[in-house]
């Protein structure tokens, strides 16, 4: 797998890191509607299980996605 940056403004996430970088190991996007089957706070160890289980997802367009694996800072 290529070495990826990913980028987040959301400071208040346990994840992000200096420079607007998000330094989780694992994310986990989806569509909204089937997002809201699972916990906010989607830990790493759950984001493998969770796809095995959702399969594909197309989406029409980002508005229509979120990031599961946001954790608000303590």
């Amino acid at each position: 797998m290529p070495d990826i940056e990913v980028y987040c403004t959301v400071s208040n996430c346990h994840y992000w890191d200096h420079g607007n970088r998000c330094a989780a190991e694992r994310i986990l996007i989806t569509l909204d509607r089937i997002g809201d089957r699972y916990p906010e706070d989607v830990d790493a160890q759950h984001v493998s299980m969770i796809v095995d289980e959702v399969g594909t997802t197309p989406a029409e367009s980002c508005m229509e996605t979120c990031c599961k694996t946001f954790r608000p800072r303590s």
